[in-house]
């Protein structure tokens, strides 16, 4: 029942984008609220807890200002896109699945096993190709192709953080740049180049990083050799998946110029799509079939983590713009700014990683700040906000121990969120930021 509701809301929200009725509005927000419920037990502890904790202050919050219903009606509506998003773009999982994309992968990865900076290289460009569109379920992938190696721990916590995060700069397809993009109405097109120009930048710097790392610390990797050779065939297959990825990026950029969608419904759409155009041109519905019952089934129920921290971080970040603490936090930054920009966006870096770090979900921190601050008043353009709100959410969510990246690669590499955060990957995230703040101070 609760996929169905998922699903349900999903595909209402696109209608509803298109149709623009009120009432169309409050059907979609009660299979919202309905879908919370329903996965309030089936969360983990800690996503219940917040969640509960988020959405009840941001009621309370947003009752006492007087909204009422309306108001939290309002502030739900405001996070479903990302939902969808993250509902949807599961999808396009199922064109690489069945393509073999993923058996060419595993295979050219355990080609380096005996070359730890290569490896590294492979790691973190896959997950840089593959983050874009199937977020941390690139990790979990990555993951099971190595699991049997034993990779060290240090490389694993290494490579994984730093190879996804790169994602969260510049793909459309993920939460961080719709919403901040969504907030300060500024077009992905105009926001591209920018944004994955600093993730090129991460990951070099993490590879260069890890070379000087490896050449102090020795690296036992357990070689088995693969008795499946890395061919021709898998070669084009990897080629191809870089074209997928291309294509998809390019098809978003070039509907968002014609139509001026916004960009959230532009890649919900594609995720429809995409598996619905490989089964028609293919002409072969019973191998698209199956993994459609599945991603019903098996993916979309497992979101109940998600539904809990995005739903009520949503919400709270709604019910708190406007309130006498974000309006002192707000004057507080904009003085900050016209006396220098560098500090206004090391303060943000640091307020942000303060509540993230006591497991508040970025989307409660970095939202209620794209929807506070107002770059006329700050002295700086629209780009360069969202360039400081989004260097800010990668490297918070890399740093905090309560993130999802952390809790799932903490769990793989057995390495405490806190060490794997600050101790571990700290170096690079702390060069990122600076060198990210430098340059977008040259576009402000």
């Amino acid at each position: 029942m609760r996929s169905y509701l998922i699903l349900g809301m999903s595909l209402l929200f696109l209608i509803q984008y298109f149709v623009g009725e009120q009432w169309l509005q409050y059907v979609v927000v009660v299979f919202a609220l309905l879908a919370f419920l329903g996965s309030i037990t089936k969360a983990d502890p800690f996503p219940r807890i917040i969640g509960l904790l988020m959405m009840t202050f941001g009621f309370v919050i947003e009752l006492s200002k007087g909204t009422g219903m309306k108001g939290i009606s309002e502030g739900i509506f405001l996070i479903l896109p990302l939902l969808c998003l993250l509902t949807l773009v599961p999808l396009l999982s199922i064109p690489l699945k069945l393509g073999g994309h993923f058996e060419s992968i595993s295979i050219l990865l355990r080609k380096f096993l005996n070359q730890p900076k290569k490896l590294y290289a492979g790691i973190t460009g896959i997950l840089f190709v593959l983050g874009p569109i199937l977020n941390l379920g690139s990790v979990r992938i990555i993951h099971d192709f190595l699991e049997e190696l034993k990779l060290p721990s240090a490389m694993s916590a290494r490579s994984y953080v730093v190879g996804f995060s790169t994602a969260m700069l510049w793909s459309p397809y993920f939460a961080s740049v719709t919403l901040v993009l969504h907030y300060q109405n500024v077009a992905y097109s105009d926001y591209f180049f920018y944004g994955i120009g600093l993730s090129i930048l991460s990951l070099i710097l993490g590879n260069v990083l890890f070379a000087f790392w490896a050449k102090k610390n020795t690296l036992n990797v357990e070689v088995t050799e693969s008795s499946i050779p890395f061919t021709n065939n898998h070669r084009r297959n990897l080629y191809k998946l870089i074209l997928f990825v291309i294509l998809l990026i390019s098809a978003c950029l070039a509907i968002e110029k014609v139509t001026q969608w916004s960009m959230v419904v532009i890649v919900c759409l594609l995720s429809i799509m995409v598996p619905l155009l490989m089964g028609a041109f293919a002409q072969d519905w019973k191998e698209l079939l199956p993994p459609l019952i599945d991603f019903k089934d098996h993916t979309v129920p497992l979101m109940n983590n998600e539904i809990m921290l995005f739903m009520s971080a949503g919400m709270l970040a709604y019910a708190l713009k406007g309130t006498s603490i974000m309006n002192g936090v707000s004057s507080f930054l904009t003085v900050l700014s016209r006396q220098s920009f560098i500090l206004f966006a090391i303060a943000i870096v640091l307020i942000v990683f303060c509540i993230t770090f006591i497991g508040i979900h970025q989307i409660a921190a970095i939202g209620v700040l794209a929807m506070q601050l107002d770059p006329s008043e700050l002295g700086i353009s629209n780009l360069a906000l969202a360039l400081t709100l989004l260097l800010t959410w990668t490297t918070t969510t890399a740093l905090s121990p309560f993130s999802g990246l952390n809790l799932m690669v903490s769990r793989f590499s057995s390495i405490s969120g806190n060490k794997l955060g600050l101790r571990i990957n700290g170096p690079h995230l702390l060069a990122v930021v600076f060198i990210g703040i430098a340059l977008i101070a040259f576009i402000k």
